[in-house]
């Protein structure tokens, strides 16, 4: 943890040195890689690419120092609407390049393979009644549970987006990204989006009995304990999620569907949201290490609200968010990731634009506690991470520097504690 802290400080003094001298950012961007098609640009064509590297320090029980570089995120994404009738989207890339999934380009691979170069999204959309309703369909992130189930990778507060907020990473999606159809709009203040899709067929949470090791469960035996994934089914199955808020001050666009994280004072933002996640036998529940048991359908639902609004009128600003989120996914359900399965999740995290300067610090927190390990000595786990921005160019291009310490939960009187220390660079255009 001393190590961490060091490198943490020496780093901090730099990111405030360079903010003091270089004062507020530009306003380079001016609406971004836009193609007019005519005179007054109702017809258009938007380009949007990005890049995130990141570079970790961590440090585990056993004080150990490593460090890793990663390729975060590098995406392109393209939108384009020719008439007000419907839209089309798509959005390409890849995520976690690292050493580990590099490869050569070649006829024969490496033995470690190349990065995961995907779709992410691919949609279409048609107005129904413009402003208040539009139906879409295709490989979409109109995700449902709350805010940050459908967060933007451009504008974080926080240096990435917690995994847990997230919530069907893993379980029934692709990457956050369903595939169906959906419905979205407003109704006055009331924003809205709702969604049926299938599910994928998890082949990483459960299965067929013969393909199930019924012995190396975190809890030691496959009994007594839900898995997510149907076994008596071919597919996923249908997926129904749906998230509203209610736009209190200033309304936030939902051209697309990725909601922002910080407005850095540009806007006046109060919102309460809530929304839901229901996968109809989505999950089987083993009694028994002989397979007997039943279906169950996992089911979420959350209640969070977003700030963010201008202090003052040397450019300071105030950016929070706090969600509170239940799954119920059948009992003792462990899986997903970061943590994610049948409990409730706490998570806030909030921060101050400095006035006069790009400086943004933060703070964030979490708390996790999951039916599965209600016996144990440490029950929940904990998570703070202490963070701050660095704007060049607003969120188009950023500095950002996280330390964070977690705790996991356990069955010893102190459960395993670790700490990381993350820096990153990004530009998008």
């Amino acid at each position: 943890m001393r190590q961490i802290r060091h490198i943490t400080f020496s780093c901090m003094a730099l990111l405030m040195i360079s903010t003091m001298a270089m004062g507020q950012a530009s306003e380079n961007y001016t609406g971004g890689l836009k193609v007019k098609l005519n005179d007054d640009g109702s017809k258009y064509m938007r380009f949007i690419t990005w890049h995130q590297m990141w570079a970790t320090f961590s440090q585990g029980p056993d004080d150990k120092l490593q460090s890793d570089f990663l390729l975060r995120r590098s995406r392109f994404l393209m939108f384009a609407q020719i008439s007000k009738r419907f839209l089309v989207l798509t959005h390409f890339g890849l995520n976690n390049l690292g050493p580990g999934q590099m490869g050569t380009a070649g006829p024969v691979p490496s033995a470690s393979g190349n990065g995961s170069f995907f779709m992410h999204d691919a949609w279409v959309e048609y107005t129904v009644a413009p402003g208040k309703l539009y139906l879409g369909g295709g490989l979409h992130y109109w995700n449902g549970i709350s805010r940050a189930n459908s967060q933007s990778t451009l504008n974080f507060l926080t240096l990435d987006n917690a995994l847990h907020n997230w919530a069907t990473l893993g379980t029934s999606d692709q990457f956050a990204r369903h595939l169906g159809f959906y419905a979205k709009g407003k109704l006055g203040k009331l924003d809205y989006r709702f969604s049926i899709n299938e599910a994928i067929r998890n082949p990483l949470l459960g299965g067929n009995l013969s393909d199930i090791d019924r012995t190396s469960d975190t809890t030691g035996t496959v009994a007594n304990k839900a898995v997510y994934r149907n076994p008596t089914q071919s597919g996923g199955g249908k997926v129904v999620s749906g998230y509203v808020n209610y736009e209190f001050l200033d309304q936030e666009s939902n051209t697309l569907p990725y909601f922002v994280g910080t407005y850095l004072g540009s806007k006046k933002v109060f919102n309460i949201g809530a929304g839901f996640f229901y996968h109809h036998n989505g999950a089987f529940f083993y009694k028994d290490t002989n397979g007997n048991g039943e279906l169950v359908s996992p089911f979420s639902f959350a209640v969070d609200a977003f700030l963010d609004m201008p202090v003052g009128t040397s450019g300071g600003a105030v950016t929070a968010y706090a969600s509170y989120t239940k799954h119920n996914w059948g009992p003792n359900l462990t899986g997903g990731l970061d943590g994610v399965g049948t409990g409730s999740i706490i998570y806030a995290h909030a921060g101050y634009l400095i006035p006069g300067t790009k400086f943004q610090p933060y703070v964030d927190f979490s708390n996790r506690a999951l039916d599965a390990f209600a016996d144990f000595v440490a029950p929940t786990s904990n998570r703070i991470g202490i963070g701050a921005n660095y704007y060049v160019e607003g969120n188009n291009a950023k500095l950002s520097l996280e330390v964070q310490r977690s705790r996991g939960q356990g069955l010893s009187a102190a459960p395993d504690a670790s700490s990381l220390l993350r820096f990153q660079a990004m530009i998008y255009l």
